[in-house]
């Protein structure tokens, strides 16, 4: 037990490794384009005032949104869709036929719409519970998340119904800042690679800057414009893979309300709220 005790905590805390590595990233880029771009490099103060401005709204922003995600604990099944002691104790003791049985008839009245790919009650026998629509255990997290799209490793989390608002805008505001960071770097990385300002510590901050920002901005942007796809059509990454299975089959677009209902379904409906990492999302799984 003590071993097995051991290797979970060292699981643990290597999955805060990628987390750390892109706080350093963005700590050094911090320093790299306040510091060495914008203090030693820029000489005009009113262009260097613009642009620690703006840096400053991107910068805040996308950590905002980073952190939310990261802290957000991943929202679980309620105590309803747990087995009562009696249905638990019956559940153990019967074969597969007779605990879909049992299954049955603890899921009537709770709303739950989806089956298995064999017809069958969701059940999770990790956390024992009914699974409802959208939810799926994650072994890394080890517990059932509500409408779960992905465990993303550079977050250390599950993202799903907590925390999928925080993960998508934490996308656009990571996209905005290295575009911006790219964009303004580019004509003092082109000025120091043709030897037009002198060698100083600042020439490597830049160079490596415009290309660090280039090359997150390109990876950032295909997934950043992929969940986009998914806020659109109201469908998780696992549901894009896997169609929902509901009484009568499986629907790719069984949870889809609609392009604009969609989108307020992980906005929330009052849109002076979309673009801050704070919780607006409606409690809403499914419309069947």
């Amino acid at each position: 037990m003590a071993p097995h005790h051991v290797l979970k905590c060292c699981q643990r805390s290597l999955a805060w490794i990628p987390v750390i590595f892109i706080n350093l990233v963005v700590g050094w880029s911090y320093y790299a384009y306040v510091v060495e771009l914008c203090i030693f490099t820029i000489p005009n103060n009113a262009e260097k005032i613009s642009y620690l401005v703006v840096f400053h709204l991107f910068f805040i922003m996308f950590i905002w949104s980073y952190w939310k995600t990261i802290c957000s604990r991943p929202a679980s099944p309620s105590k309803e869709f747990c087995l009562a002691k009696v249905e638990k104790e019956q559940y153990e003791k019967e074969q597969s036929d007779a605990q879909q049985d049992i299954l049955k008839k603890a899921a009537i009245g709770l709303p739950v719409y989806t089956r298995t790919g064999t017809g069958a009650v969701r059940y999770c026998e990790h956390c024992q519970v009914i699974k409802p629509d959208r939810c799926h255990h994650c072994s890394t997290c080890d517990m059932c998340v509500l409408k779960m799209d992905h465990h993303c490793p550079w977050v250390n989390n599950c993202v799903g119904f907590s925390n999928y608002k925080f993960f998508v805008l934490f996308l656009a505001y990571s996209m905005l800042y290295c575009v911006f960071i790219a964009a303004t770097v580019l004509q003092y990385f082109i000025k120091f690679w043709t030897n037009q300002l002198p060698d100083t510590h600042a020439k490597f901050h830049v160079l490596f800057l415009f290309f660090v920002a280039a090359m997150f901005f390109i990876s950032i942007l295909s997934l950043f414009s992929y969940h986009l796809w998914l806020v659109g059509k109201n469908r998780t990454t696992i549901e894009a893979f896997r169609a929902p299975v509901f009484r009568n089959g499986p629907d790719k677009n069984g949870f889809s309300l609609g392009f604009s209902r969609n989108v307020v379904e992980v906005f929330g409906d009052q849109k002076k709220y979309w673009m801050f990492p704070i919780y607006t999302s409606f409690s809403e799984f499914t419309n069947k």
